[in-house]
């Protein structure tokens, strides 16, 4: 009976020793969870390649670095979904965030719900679109931009495309959302390398990043414009969905086309010189960058400073380089 005694006893002493290191190993882990800062991400539409690559760099990037931060990734159905980026934004303020790096679809209708999340203590960086300076000065808002000058981006582009051209030659713009910096600052830039190359622009017309609606425009576009010889496109989608258009509508002349953003699905149409150029703005390092500015931020090693990040033309030999050809 003694023994019997001892057995259980035994078995009991050993699961409450089991459990108390089980409920020690489980409280340390959610300590060390909590103790990690967490870092939102909200990029534009999932749907495009840019973002796509944004999204995966920004992964990795939290693999590697799993001890230092947790990493809440989102993305809205269509870049000009504006009342699901507000909604996710709202989403990271109750899940008490620390930081939030935000591709905004939208330069100005973002701005009050980031100033919900200043309000409650969240770093937020600004990354790839630059938020509205005006409405940001109306919030007494000051948020830290990285991204490249999309405005010497694209005159880059279009110095390349429009080279050789005679003057007075009709060109077309498709620009992004109208409200949007980075559209904003595109077409300017193409709009700069037109009146330097005396060409004439007949057009600008926005379809609103997305790969349909420019081929829809485009098509509208060179029915009108029957001598058109270029379209400058202001991300790469619209070029695809323009070339498209082009393609369909059999033209007895060529017109050469230019993008930005520089995805994959750009590069065989690049190879063909269906499509002549666009632009690399490394979109996979973007959210990287801002995380990084935020840790920093966060650890009170760095200010809540702008960064210009690169931006190169790309071009039929450049991408044949690349592949060591």
């Amino acid at each position: 009976m003694q023994l019997y005694k001892r057995i259980v006893m035994l078995i009991v002493t050993l699961v409450l020793t089991t459990a108390c290191e089980k409920n020690t190993s489980e409280e340390n882990i959610s300590q060390t969870a909590a103790s990690k800062p967490k870092v939102a991400l909200i990029m534009k539409s999932l749907a495009n390649e840019f973002f796509v690559k944004m999204d995966k760099g920004a992964s990795e990037h939290q693999l590697n670095n799993a001890e230092r931060y947790q990493l809440i990734s989102n993305g809205i159905k269509n870049e000009s979904d504006l009342a699901q980026q507000v909604n996710l934004i709202y989403q990271m303020i109750a899940m008490q965030v620390d930081a939030i790096v935000i591709c905004p679809a939208d330069s100005k209708a973002l701005v009050p719900a980031l100033a919900k999340a200043r309000d409650a203590g969240i770093i937020i960086i600004n990354i790839d679109n630059r938020l509205s300076a005006e409405v940001l000065a109306e919030f007494n808002l000051t948020i830290p931009f990285i991204g490249p000058s999309n405005e010497n981006g694209a005159k880059q582009v279009a110095d390349f495309t429009l080279k050789g051209f005679p003057k007075g030659t009709q060109v077309a713009i498709l620009e992004g959302i109208t409200t949007a910096t980075n559209s904003i600052k595109r077409r300017t830039g193409f709009e700069k390398a037109i009146l330097s190359a005396q060409l004439d622009l007949v057009t600008t017309q926005s379809a609103s990043w997305d790969q349909t609606k420019a081929a829809q425009i485009t098509s509208a576009i060179i029915s009108q414009y029957p001598d058109l010889k270029v379209i400058l496109a202001a991300n790469d989608n619209m070029a695809l969905g323009a070339a498209s258009a082009v393609g369909l509508a059999n033209l007895d002349h060529h017109i050469t086309i230019a993008g930005f953003d520089n995805i994959s699905a750009i590069h065989p149409l690049i190879e063909k010189g269906i499509i002549l150029a666009t632009a690399e703005q490394y979109g996979d390092k973007f959210a990287i960058f801002g995380i990084e500015l935020a840790l920093e931020i966060l650890k009170g090693t760095a200010v809540a400073q702008d960064r210009q990040t690169p931006v190169d033309l790309i071009t039929k030999v450049s991408l044949a380089k690349a592949s060591g050809g």
